[in-house]
């Protein structure tokens, strides 16, 4: 499954990339996100990897970041892998004319298993509106400091 969003955030480039390219914020902006290790290479550079670890409801998800491409402030790719699914991000950051930022993120689902295969196929929109709501969640603390983590 493939699909792109995007999203305006009111905050220059600068700032924008400052905020995304800390791992200290990540839990400002990601629902669930219990902690991350620091697995290999040097953190936040190109084939550096991390782990995930996410807990949503009952159910705990560790999930493998990968960084294949990184050229800020313009693009940030990463290959995420969980049990049963691989997820093939790629983000460009551009300058509107306002001087905000526009994040266009694209993503691809490999399932790679039945069960993950049966949820692509019945709950498309699921995975969609979790990008989705990342990206909204990111844009609000961006711009006004609010984080998910006192939620």
């Amino acid at each position: 499954m493939l699909y792109t969003n995007e999203i305006i955030v009111e905050v220059p480039i600068d700032v924008f990339i400052n905020k995304m390219n800390n791992i200290e914020n990540m839990k400002h902006w990601q629902r669930g996100l219990q902690s991350t290790e620091h697995i290999s290479g040097v953190p936040g550079e190109l084939g550096s990897k991390i782990k995930l670890t996410y807990k949503f409801g009952k159910r705990q998800m560790e999930i493998i970041e990968t960084i294949t491409h990184q050229n800020f402030p313009h693009e940030f790719h990463a290959t995420y892998n969980t049990k049963g699914m691989t997820n093939i991000q790629e983000n460009a950051f551009t300058t509107t004319n306002d001087g905000y930022t526009k994040w266009v993120s694209k993503s691809e689902f490999i399932p790679l298993s039945f069960m993950m295969r049966a949820m692509l196929f019945f709950m498309p929109n699921a995975f969609k509106k979790q990008s989705l709501k990342y990206m909204q969640d990111f844009k609000k603390f961006a711009e006004t400091g609010s984080s998910v983590a006192h939620a």
